[in-house]
């Protein structure tokens, strides 16, 4: 089972509904965390542990001045602006290459052949027993999230349950992120803000057509127009963190809420049992 959790927004509270969802099932079942937030992945802080770091390289093009002749086939087919081809010279932005391939390909003199560079790393770590955390890092400066991504969820396949944590947002993290999926998890909160990009998110899982649910964190009680939304668009509300003064304590101190307030594993477990029976009833 590969279960997305997102958000159509950064600060809902993703990130932490996501460490305390493995921790609640980890006793009992294998987990696979998967940290698809590559620009700022945070889940290690939750589970420090020595890890295992491998790079993620991507194919950009190197051009044989020998074989050159300026034609600038090559640079009227970039889309994204990474290549430009001069009189007597080329300019290349390695950032912008999409890794597409067709600068070699329309080539008329074999001039351009594929080099890779590094973006970035995956690192693994095992923290517990029956857990294992995966994070994608996006080297500094760099762009291209998805190839990073990419890799950390090939590094997860074959595990009977993944958890991905997303970017916040919509753009093409996200996107990628969710291929896939069986079931996504948008966190959200009680504010205009929360509405309004939840509204977006879940816009998103529908183009997709991927089952999805919602979990209203740090509520104030006045949840109306959420409840609104997700029944008028047939998604179940999972799960409601009310904005409780112990259970900021232990989230402000880095903490676990499964873990420092027992009440609270037993109802992160019944949250996955819930993403269980709401995807059966879907079958």
């Amino acid at each position: 089972m590969k279960i997305v959790i997102a958000s159509g927004k950064g600060g809902t509270g993703k990130s932490t509904i996501i460490a305390n969802l493995a921790y609640a099932l980890m006793e009992t079942r294998d987990v696979v965390l998967v940290d698809c937030d590559v620009e700022e992945p945070n889940l290690h802080l939750f589970y420090p542990a020595p890890s295992n770091d491998l790079p993620v390289t991507v194919a950009v093009p190197e051009i044989d001045l020998t074989r050159c002749t300026f034609c600038g086939e090559c640079g009227a087919f970039c889309r994204y602006g990474a290549l430009t081809i001069l009189k007597d010279r080329h300019l290349f932005l390695p950032e912008l290459c999409h890794s597409c391939g067709g600068c070699r390909l329309v080539c008329p003199t074999g001039a351009i052949h594929d080099l890779r560079r590094k973006i970035g790393i995956i690192q693994c770590r095992a923290p517990a027993p029956m857990l294992t955390l995966i994070t994608g890092v996006l080297q500094e400066g760099e762009v291209m999230a998805p190839p990073v991504i990419k890799m950390a969820k090939r590094l997860a396949e074959g595990h009977p349950l993944i958890l991905y944590d997303a970017s916040p947002g919509i753009a093409c993290p996200v996107i990628e992120t969710l291929d896939g999926a069986d079931f996504c998890l948008f966190v959200t909160e009680s504010t205009p803000f929360g509405l309004h990009d939840l509204m977006l998110a879940v816009s998103v899982a529908e183009e997709l057509g991927i089952p999805a649910g919602v979990v209203i964190n740090r509520s104030d009680g006045e949840d109306e127009e959420i409840t609104r939304f997700c029944s008028d668009h047939s998604i179940p509300i999972l799960m409601t963190i009310p904005f409780d003064r112990q259970v900021a304590a232990v989230q402000n101190a880095g903490g676990l809420i499964t873990r420092d307030l027992p009440e609270w594993k037993q109802r992160f477990a019944k949250l996955f049992q819930k993403i269980v029976s709401y995807l059966e009833e879907k079958q």
